[in-house]
């Protein structure tokens, strides 16, 4: 196993990574809304030439219908207009918060947001957010082990580390959770999913330079007062999310939610002796206040709890054995609290005051390796927004305190069981301005920058500016530019520095990362013949990195190297979308994504690891009124992405190939509010074990205590060792996770 050794650093601080910019995303799907504004405002018109007897009726009309034309002459055919209205999606002037910290409509906001609400991610239950977002084009889940099967986020093909996660607004997974984190987030919760994708350090500070996501969780006033979904699989894993509410007195709502998941049966069917998926069970408790106040002035508070005990290694470990040199396990005991506030101040002006707190201690081990965590992030900010004119401002200040401290050599640790002995704090405080002005009645400017001072790296400023321009309602063009920063953690964030076999070798002090983002997005709204509604959203992105740190895999096989590149890094690409739906049922939902993510350092560009060029999404799906069913067929495709090999002689193919996980569900739902649905996942039966020889290396000898070393320190090929490979996990693009079916339940009120 890895032995932490060779820093050459004076820290290698696990410090809020800042990040930075502009913010950026595209959503086509909730667009659709707009058309209704055509229809509605002929309708508004006609009260002033109506009879006041009239105007009640006309009042009543639902505003998620979309209207026909119908000559009025007497009163029968008035009453009879909403029985003919035909109803429509709610998907334009979606309501928006995360590109400008304010509530707007999302057909209004100058940077582009993509909204994913509940029924969404009911196309394809899911035990978790995380696996949930592997239908949404641009974001990928990233599995980075095959071992423990921690993962994280991609948008846009950057590395999780550079993706913001946010609950209801506030910095809650980060750093050390961003590899266990998202997985305990209870899907019963949610209301909607905002992601915006691209920089967005002028708004949120750190962690934003690939863009972000924010979960919003239901709306306590509107939630329902029971939910429950119980799902099961073919592999034994249970999923139940509880939801539900009760009011205190006339003035304080609450909103619970409950939800555990298990998996706990080992399965090798690609016979390798170690588990294909690892063993987890997870529980986790949410808990949402909300207060009635004059005015309406909000104020709510929110916090949860998470445990999890995960672990996977070879089929015979149990937990005697962990930490252990005799049968290999990881294992690893997470337990996070979190709590979110917020709170409208009694003025007349509207002032806003946020907050959010969370620890998180993590107690792992990979083979005889340790690392214990434990990390706290304490969270506040205040703002004001005023119009003035033709101006929306809004002007914020905003303290982030972290405290962070594990077992390594970077905070001083000698012994590995215990935590080191100069743990890091390290002070954010910032300020930032935001303003959106209408220059004119088609366009639209906001202007923002953001300055923070880093208790360690100094003086952080992050511009930001973006341009809208509306011709008229179906057509909006966005254009984004920004910067952003981010610091590094090596330990928190990248899971290869802590598993299998190799050194970890830090070649200098690391410097923070900086980015410059140019972001064009074009969404175009269309009425087809049939009743059809179509939005089409394209994006193209441009994304300039200095001092970008990256593991190098390839120099020695048996070290991952890390240093700041002598050169830059670019990400760069095109994606498109297009949803459509049919009065008859039929909705179709897809996209796709071009990417390059390249490093260019001495003069020579390469490819990023684990990168695709293409990927695409696309959700299908039916309603059948008469037998009250719904069938959902969902699915992804990647191209080939490299893969990081031990040496020349390493058997395993160095690209992926190209390859897809489709998924189909059937719906019942005669019996409401019960909902019964069941189906299959990844039809095809696509793992990674297929084409290959294997997938971990050397599960035959773990700790290496067979291999041999030449006077370099490489392994060198013998009889027993005739690929001259170590143990690694790290050779992983996709979940060892074949077919499997999968029924479930869900009622409520």
């Amino acid at each position: 196993m890895r032995q932490l050794v060779q820093y050459r650093i004076w820290r290698v601080y696990p410090l809020v990574g800042l990040r930075a910019g502009d913010v950026l995303g595209l959503k086509w799907r909730y667009l659709l809304k707009l058309g209704m504004r055509i229809g509605y405002s002929f309708l508004l018109g006609m009260v002033f030439v109506m009879p006041n007897a009239l105007l009640a009726q006309v009042n009543s009309i639902p505003k998620n219908y979309k209207p026909i034309e119908l000559p009025i002459a007497m009163k029968a055919q008035i009453d009879s207009i909403p029985k003919q209205f035909k109803p429509v999606e709610r998907l334009l002037n979606e309501v928006v918060v995360t590109g400008t910290l304010k509530e707007v409509r999302k057909s209004e906001s100058p940077v582009s947001v993509e909204v994913y609400n509940s029924s969404f991610f009911k196309k394809n239950p899911t035990c978790s957010v995380f696996e949930g977002l592997q239908l949404v084009n641009g974001v990928r889940p990233q599995t980075n082990c095959n071992v423990c099967n921690t993962g994280d986020i991609r948008i846009n093909g950057l590395p999780g580390t550079y993706t913001m996660v946010l609950i209801d607004g506030m910095p809650i997974v980060s750093s050390l959770s961003t590899v266990y984190g998202l997985s305990g987030i209870p899907n019963s919760l949610i209301e909607r999913i905002e992601i915006v994708k691209g920089p967005a350090s002028s708004l949120y500070g750190s962690e934003a330079v690939g863009g972000l996501i924010n979960i919003i969780t239901k709306n306590v006033a509107t939630a329902p007062v029971l939910g429950l979904d119980l799902m099961h699989t073919s592999w034994n894993e249970l999923n139940a999310d509880l939801g539900f509410k009760w009011n205190i007195g006339k003035k304080v709502a609450v909103l619970n939610g409950v939800n555990y998941f298990n998996y706990g049966k080992p399965i090798d069917k690609n016979q390798d002796g170690f588990t294909d998926m690892s063993l987890q069970n997870r529980f986790s408790f949410f808990q949402k206040w909300n207060f009635s106040r004059a005015n309406n002035r909000t104020m709510n508070l929110a916090m949860r709890y998470l445990n999890e005990d995960r672990w996977g290694g070879e089929m015979n470990w149990t937990k005697e054995e962990r930490g252990g040199d005799r049968i290999y396990g990881e294992s690893i005991y997470t337990k996070r609290w979190e709590l979110i506030g917020n709170y409208q101040l009694p003025f007349t002006e509207k002032l806003n005051l946020s907050f959010s707190y969370n620890h998180h201690h993590q107690d792992s081990r990979y083979g005889i390796s340790s690392f214990i965590a434990k990390q706290q992030v304490a969270f506040a900010q205040l703002t004001w927004n005023k119009k003035i004119l033709q101006h929306d401002v809004l002007i914020g200040t905003a303290f982030r305190h972290t405290f962070y401290n594990d077992n390594t050599p970077a905070t001083g640790a000698i012994d590995p069981t215990k935590m080191g002995l100069n743990p890091q704090r390290v002070n954010l405080p910032g300020i930032f301005l935001q303003d959106e002005i209408k220059i004119a009645p088609k366009h639209q400017l906001l202007i923002g920058a953001r300055y923070d001072y880093h208790s360690v790296h100094g003086n952080i400023f992050t511009p930001r500016i973006a341009y809208k321009f509306m011709p008229n309602e179906q057509h909006i063009f966005r254009l984004n530019i920004g910067t952003g920063f981010r610091v590094v953690n090596l330990f928190t964030e990248d899971h290869a520095a802590l598993t299998g076999a190799r050194t970890v070798v830090v070649k200098e002090e690391l410097r923070p990362e900086t980015s410059y983002n140019i972001n064009l997005n074009y969404t175009q709204k269309l009425f087809l013949q049939g009743g059809v509604i179509a939005n089409l959203d394209f994006t193209t992105f441009y994304t300039y990195f200095n001092n970008r740190i990256v593991g190098d895999f390839d120099t020695d096989p048996n070290k991952i190297i890390y240093a700041n590149l002598n050169g830059h890094a670019i990400s760069k690409g095109f994606s498109a979308n297009a949803n459509l739906n049919w009065p008859g049922g039929l909705k179709l939902l897809t996209g796709f994504s071009y990417l390059d993510i390249s490093l260019n350092q001495n003069g020579i560009k390469e490819q990023q690891l684990l990168t695709e060029k293409f990927t695409g999404i696309w959700s299908v799906g039916y309603k059948f009124p008469a037998l009250h069913l719904d069938i959902d067929y969902t699915g992804n495709v990647y191209s080939p992405m490299k893969l990081p090999l031990l040496g020349p002689l390493d058997p395993r193919n160095l690209y992926s190939p190209w390859w897809s996980v489709q998924n189909i569900q059937l719906s019942f739902h005669k019996w409401e509010p019960v909902e019964i649905y069941g189906g299959v996942k990844n039809i095809l039966n696509y793992t990674p074990a297929k084409g290959n020889p294997f997938i971990i290396a050397r599960t035959n000898d773990p700790f290496d205590k067979q291999v041999q070393f030449g006077a370099d320190g490489k392994a060198i090929a013998t009889t027993n060792n005739p690929y001259a490979l170590t143990f690694d996990p790290n050779y992983v693009y996709a979940l060892n996770q074949g077919i499997r079916f999968f029924i479930g339940f869900r009622f409520q009120l």
